[in-house]
């Protein structure tokens, strides 16, 4: 059958149902639509695998995504925590196709459920979202990318009570500052140099950030970052008091 408003409704259907019957820390039903999204992950993957541009990979893997749609959608209304490598395998595709706003949410499921990465994963769920997040965050920083930095203060509530090394929270703490001070200064010069009426409170949280990010990794490459708020903090602090 072609793809079609009513195939996508039914399928969506057909998810909920299977997921509100699947208790957590199992397995989907073997049978029945997760099968058919399992063998259509096989085939998605086994075109991946035969492109070596990474570019170009992330680019299929947005083509790709909208097939899912009805099925996370079905498993996310109804699902009670089932292990589910679609899910998890869908929510990394959306962070490489740069899809952030879906891949919050369902790293929302995955982590509310503690679903399991797929067997070839050796990093724990909550690391591979809060690496994930902060490497794409970081890419697009340095390439002079669009990111919308209210995704990174989600991935940091997020993962705050998940286990990981200290290196990637730090990471993903040191991304989240580095945003919150690019866009502050971007606001600043589209304002003719004046600092938003929040500049203290989004200054003083990279701060914040920085510190923390620096205390868990002494060599995360915060040091200047945290120099220069510290210092526009005290300019927007001294302002605000005269």
């Amino acid at each position: 059958m072609a793809d079609s408003p009513a195939k996508r409704h039914l399928q969506r259907q057909l998810a909920a149902k299977a997921a509100s019957k699947a208790a957590g820390h199992q397995l989907m039903p073997g049978t029945g639509i997760y099968e058919q999204m399992l063998l259509q992950l096989a085939s998605d993957r086994a075109r991946l695998k035969n492109i070596q541009s990474t570019t170009a990979k992330c680019q299929l893997k947005a083509e790709l995504l909208p097939a899912y749609g009805p099925y996370l959608d079905g498993v996310l209304a109804e699902g009670n925590g089932a292990a589910d490598e679609v899910v998890t395998t869908a929510m990394l595709w959306h962070i490489d196709a740069g899809s952030y706003v879906e891949a919050m949410r369902l790293a929302e499921y995955v982590l509310r459920h503690n679903l399991p990465m797929p067997d070839r994963f050796e990093r724990t769920t909550g690391t591979v979202v809060a690496e994930e997040v902060a490497d794409a965050a970081l890419n697009a920083l340095r390439s002079g990318a669009e990111f919308d930095a209210s995704i990174l203060q989600q991935a940091c509530a997020l993962t705050d009570d998940q286990d990981m090394p200290d290196q990637v929270r730090a990471k993903l703490l040191l991304s989240r500052a580095r945003w919150i001070m690019h866009d502050l200064a971007e606001a600043e010069a589209a304002a003719g140099g004046e600092p938003p009426h929040d500049a203290i409170e989004l200054t003083t949280t990279a701060v914040e950030a920085l510190r923390r990010a620096i205390q868990l990794h002494d060599g995360c490459g915060g040091k200047t970052d945290l120099g220069k708020a510290e210092s526009r903090l005290k300019k927007y602090t001294d302002s605000a008091n005269s």
